[in-house]
């Protein structure tokens, strides 16, 4: 297969604005790289195109998620099931957008940042302040990247708009509640357990369900992983390369973008969605953003990356599964066929 005139630039535009959010996360010594790493990944690969509409979705979701996780973290953290019961509204509200389908961007990157956010916030020692600070800061570096991408690599061809789906109230309320209560259920499992370091497979069981439904999800469950499994693969070969070469950042620079490039490329032919090529993209970005550095092992990340998502997303699926059997039972939500 080869890429048309609008892929090739779609591939440059996501390599090139996660390259330089990288970069300018390095070099501007700034914590939480992964976030200006990867919300350039998801504000340009996500959607194909930039117009003004999908620029107010983006920054009015990174400005209601400080709002929200503030209030979360300042006024709720001392009271576990009060949090829950909030945080399981604010995922069934985002996830009756993302069924809907106009509001589809606002609500999918709700859903991811808000997750993140609250992980990130309920360890002590962490600065809340400045974890805001670097959402809300890598969410308009992300526009800004995302609007130079499209000006120096422009669609050469008008694209067409996804089609409009016609769903039923059935299917936008098993769509609704299966997404928002796996989402608050992998909420509560890391609250509740050490997971520190599992920030990928806690996307990841997210990721999984923005195919809105079980059986979409089982599909993304093993594109998630053959992209992870690539993913890593491919930045232990980085590291082998770096590895006696690690002060040299340009040599860094250029492997990072040629990585994302084959990724991309993927990405592209799959026509979009989480599946192997965002998937390997994701795997890049959050290994590069959160654990390149002198004294990291990306290695020792890489390999921890893939077995912990493997485990989140097999007992995700499990959850999933449960919950739409459930959900089948109950008429009002039930998306088997009745004569």
């Amino acid at each position: 297969m080869t890429l048309d005139e609008n892929g090739l630039r779609q591939c440059l535009r996501v390599a090139g604005g996660a390259t330089l959010g990288f970069v300018i996360s390095k070099v501007m010594g700034w914590n939480y790289g992964v976030f200006f790493t990867v919300f350039p990944m998801f504000l340009l690969g996500m959607v194909p195109i930039l117009s003004a509409g999908i620029i107010r979705q983006f920054m009015a979701n990174a400005t209601f998620n400080v709002v929200e996780v503030s209030l979360i973290m300042g006024l709720l953290q001392h009271m576990p099931v009060v949090m829950t019961l909030v945080v399981l509204c604010l995922f069934l509200f985002r996830f009756n957008l993302m069924a809907k389908g106009p509001l589809f961007l606002y609500a999918a990157n709700g859903v991811v940042t808000l997750s993140v956010l609250l992980h990130f916030a309920s360890y002590p020692g962490v600065d809340l302040g400045e974890l805001l600070m670097a959402n809300w800061l890598a969410s308009v570096l992300a526009v800004l990247l995302a609007m130079l991408m499209h000006t120096l690599f422009p669609d050469v061809a008008p694209r067409q708009p996804p089609p409009r789906v016609a769903k039923p109230p059935e299917q936008i309320r098993h769509e609704t509640l299966i997404g928002g209560i796996t989402a608050t259920i992998s909420f509560v499992v890391f609250q509740t357990f050490d997971l520190r370091d599992s920030l990928s497979a806690q996307m990841a069981t997210v990721l999984v369900l923005f195919a809105m439904g079980y059986a979409g999800a089982q599909v993304s469950t093993i594109k998630r992983l053959v992209g992870t499994l690539l993913g890593c693969n491919m930045a232990l070969v980085m590291q082998l390369l770096l590895y006696t070469q690690s002060n040299h950042f340009l040599l860094a620079i250029v492997i990072f973008w040629l990585g994302l490039m084959l990724f991309c490329r993927e990405h592209v032919f799959e026509a979009g969605g989480s599946g192997v090529g965002f998937g390997g993209m994701t795997t890049l970005g959050i290994l590069f953003g959160q654990s390149l550095g002198p004294s990291q092992d990306i290695i020792y990340s890489a390999l921890y990356r893939f077995s912990s998502m493997f485990v989140a997303l097999v007992a995700t699926m499990m959850v999933m599964g449960c919950l739409h059997k459930l959900l089948n039972a109950w008429p009002p939500t039930s998306l088997t066929k009745r004569k």
